[in-house]
């Protein structure tokens, strides 16, 4: 096990003290990225062949090359701890929620990310994120629309292949930056490595299930259960070593801590994708689900998208990222009481639970097509995009 850290990251020993074996492996896998899905990009011919395989199967393949032969081994045994229902109750319980899921992956999952500098250097050394925020975030939507989904992380679902997608495009990212000669990696040990994917899914996870509870969002223990069960799966089918892949709430949380406790906080870049984040996409969205006189949404939008990001974060880390104060701050946790009497409203007038969960799905898919159409998206992920030069 390598514990000579990267030389950017800070409290390390700290964090060997306090947090043990876990501490080292954060460490010692700040070097470790993803063998398979690199080999995949290193092997000539290979990466082209993963759409078809995805769709057909390896076996479709008149000649299979080795490294895309020992991706798709590793990828289509299903591991034993595997329960497929526990993934469909998952999205369901989420999708349930998605107003305020989608609200809270920008305002809290995606900020809190954001105050680490070396974990957004990837997006900062390719212009991804700080231009264009809102198709880069539907992006992402597009992932987590076929990931919840009944059925959706099944072999032959559409989240399957789209999680194997992201997996290569952050191996195709991290081939681009090495070869630039623009990586530093003694500072910053591998582009994309394994602690900074695990941070990714406790970004879906635990991260956005505390900021939901804020909006008036409570699951059930067996919910919870089910969700953390679900990225588990995402985790290991986007290429997590089974000793960070996070199984529960507790490894989430440890998780987050260690990646808090070593980041080196933000930087001018962190600071200039929040604004961009904020300006280009947040708020504009939250104003135009006001029924308001125009000339008061954006004005109240942006106090409120604000002082939730404000109560989110805390106030040290939003100022690190230059997030104003705002009064309301004080009062939005109070409003997360109401904010749960209406939801339980909307399932008896729903008709119950089934029935609202299946207007749920429905009210996604509507609002991801018009998002696209707002946002004249002709493609679904970043593979696909026109600017796609460096995956």
């Amino acid at each position: 096990m390598t514990l000579v850290p990267p030389t950017g990251l800070v409290n390390t020993d700290r964090a060997r003290t306090l947090y043990g074996h876990a501490g080292d492996t954060w460490i010692a896998a700040m070097w470790r990225a993803d063998d398979l899905a690199d080999a995949v990009v290193a092997e000539r011919g290979s990466a082209a062949l993963i759409r078809p395989a995805l769709a057909d199967g390896i076996g479709s393949l008149a000649e299979a090359p080795p490294a895309l032969v020992a991706l798709f081994d590793s990828i289509e045994r299903e591991p034993d701890w595997l329960d497929h229902d526990r993934c469909d109750r998952a999205a369901d319980a989420l999708v349930r929620h998605f107003p305020a899921m989608a609200i809270v992956l920008a305002a809290a999952s995606l900020l809190r990310g954001a105050g680490n500098s070396i974990a957004g250097k990837p997006l900062a050394l390719t212009g991804r994120y700080s231009t264009m925020p809102g198709v880069r975030s539907v992006e992402v939507g597009e992932w987590l629309r076929r990931v919840l989904t009944p059925g959706g992380m099944r072999r032959d679902g559409a989240g399957f292949a789209y999680t194997v997608r992201v997996r290569m495009i952050h191996a195709h990212v991290r081939a681009h930056l090495l070869r630039s000669g623009i990586w530093e990696h003694d500072a910053w040990g591998v582009p994309i490595p394994q602690p900074y994917m695990a941070f990714t899914l406790a970004e879906f996870g635990h991260i956005a299930i505390e900021a939901m509870g804020t909006l008036g969002v409570r699951f059930t223990a067996d919910e919870l259960d089910d969700i953390y069960h679900l990225w588990r799966y995402v985790g290991h089918v986007i290429g997590m070593d089974d000793d960070l892949n996070p199984r529960n709430e507790a490894d989430h949380r440890r998780i987050e801590e260690l990646y808090r406790l070593t980041s080196p906080g933000p930087d001018a870049y962190d600071r200039e994708f929040v604004t961009a984040l904020n300006a280009d996409y947040l708020i504009p969205e939250f104003a135009n689900t006001m029924s308001l006189p125009q000339r008061w949404r954006v004005p109240i939008a942006t106090a409120v998208m604000e002082g939730y990001e404000r109560v989110f974060l805390g106030d040290a880390d939003a100022d690190a990222l230059g997030i104003r104060h705002r009064r309301i701050a004080r009062l939005l946790p109070r409003l997360s009481g109401v904010m749960q009497l209406i939801s339980r409203g909307q399932i008896r007038r729903a008709g119950g639970l089934d029935e609202f969960t299946r207007r749920a799905y429905a009210d996604r898919d509507t609002e991801m097509a018009r998002m696209r159409a707002a946002y004249a998206m002709t493609h679904d992920m970043v593979d696909t995009a026109p600017d796609r030069a460096s995956v």
